[in-house]
C-alpha cells in the first residue's frame, strides 16, 4: 500500500509513467470509464474547496466508481472533537482510498501512519498540495512538450502558498530551469527554499517588479495573497493588490509564454487575458482530472489489469 503526501514521493520516472497514464486517459476516457466499478474514494476536506475536492470525485466518476465523505469540518465528527487519526480508522471501514485536506501541516501524514488505505494529501496548512502539483507539471508537459530548460516565474505569495513550495520542490529535479521569485518583501519564499536551491546550485533571482521581469519568462506562475494566512486584516489589504497581470504586461511577454495559476483568482489576474491563448489556468483545470484519475488508479494498482482487459 502506497500514500502520497508529497510530490517528491514519486521519483521522476515514476512521475513520467503517471503522465503518460493520464495523457492516455484525456485521449482514450472510454478506456477507463469503468476501470474503478466496485471501488469508493473518501473525500474528507477539513477547508473549503472547490477545484480540488470536485476534480478528486470527478475524476473517481470518470472512472465508474463511487464518493463519500465531507467538504466542511463542521459537518463531520471532528466538530465534536474526533482525532485524525480516529477519523480515518472509520473512514478506512468505509472506502477503498482516502484524499484529505487540513489547515494543520502534517495532518495528512498522521492519517496515513493510521489507515488500512491509500492516503491522498489534498493540500495541508501552508505546506504542501502534491496534487496540484502533478497537476502544474502535467500542464507543462503537456503545453510546453518537456518539464525542463525554461525560465519560471512564480507572483505573489510565495510565504504560505503552498502549490508554489510543492512546484518548486519537484522542479529541481529537471535540468535547466531557472527561478524567478516576485514578490513584496512580506511574502518571499521561505528560508529554506533558498537554502535548498543554493545548495544544489540552481540559479534564481527575487525581484519585487512583475514587469520587469515578464520578457524573459517562458512560464508564469501566478498565486493570489491568502486572506486565510493572514493573521492582520491590515496586512492583507495592503498586499493583496500588490500584483496584477494585466493586458499591458502580457503585451511585453514571450508569445509562447504560458500563464498557470491554481485558482482560485481574485484579482490578480485581470479577466481581459482570460481569451489569450498563453492563459491556460482553466485547461490546467482539466489536466488536474486527468493526473488525479491516473494517481487513483495508480495508488488502487489496478490500471495495468484495466490495460489487460481493454
Amino acid at each position: 500500500m502506497r500514500h502520497l503526501m508529497r510530490p517528491l514521493d514519486f521519483s521522476v520516472e515514476e512521475l513520467d509513467k503517471l503522465f503518460t497514464l493520464a495523457e492516455d486517459i484525456e485521449k482514450n476516457p472510454e478506456k477507463y470509464a469503468h476501470a474503478c466499478e466496485g471501488k469508493k474514494l473518501a473525500t474528507c476536506f477539513y477547508e473549503p474547496s472547490t477545484r480540488t475536492r470536485l476534480s478528486f470525485e470527478a475524476a473517481m466518476l470518470n472512472l465508474g466508481g463511487n464518493v463519500l465523505g465531507f467538504s466542511d469540518a463542521n459537518s463531520s465528527s471532528a466538530a465534536k472533537g474526533e482525532s485524525v487519526s480516529d477519523t480515518i480508522r472509520v473512514i478506512s471501514c468505509f472506502a477503498d482510498i482516502c484524499a484529505i485536506r487540513h489547515p494543520k501541516e502534517g495532518a495528512p501524514m498522521v492519517a496515513a501512519s493510521h489507515s488500512s488505505i491509500p492516503v491522498i494529501n489534498a493540500g495541508d496548512g501552508g505546506h504542501q498540495h502534491p496534487t496540484q502539483t502533478l497537476t502544474d507539471l502535467l500542464t507543462i508537459r503537456a503545453i510546453k512538450g518537456r518539464l525542463g530548460n525554461f525560465t519560471i516565474g512564480l507572483c505573489g505569495d510565495l510565504k504560505f502558498g503552498r502549490t508554489v513550495h510543492s512546484l518548486i520542490n519537484a522542479l529541481v529535479r529537471y535540468e535547466q530551469i531557472q527561478f524567478v521569485f516576485i514578490s513584496p518583501e512580506e511574502l518571499t519564499v521561505p528560508d529554506y527554499i533558498i537554502e535548498m536551491l543554493r545548495e544544489n546550485n540552481i540559479p534564481f533571482r527575487e525581484v519585487r517588479k512583475l514587469e520587469d521581469i515578464m520578457p524573459e519568462l517562458d512560464i508564469l506562475y501566478m498565486t493570489r495573497v491568502q486572506k486565510e494566512r493572514f493573521f492582520n486584516e491590515e496586512d492583507y489589504v495592503r498586499l493583496k493588490d500588490y500584483y496584477i497581470l494585466d493586458r499591458e504586461k502580457m503585451n511585453d511577454a514571450k508569445p509562447d509564454m504560458i500563464v498557470l495559476h491554481p485558482l482560485p483568482r481574485v484579482n490578480e489576474i485581470s479577466v481581459e487575458i482570460d481569451n489569450d491563448p498563453r492563459a491556460v489556468y482553466f485547461r490546467q483545470v482539466q489536466y488536474g482530472v486527468y493526473v488525479r484519475m491516473a494517481l487513483l488508479l495508480t495508488l488502487l494498482e489496478i490500471e495495468g489489469k484495466e490495460k489487460e482487459n481493454v
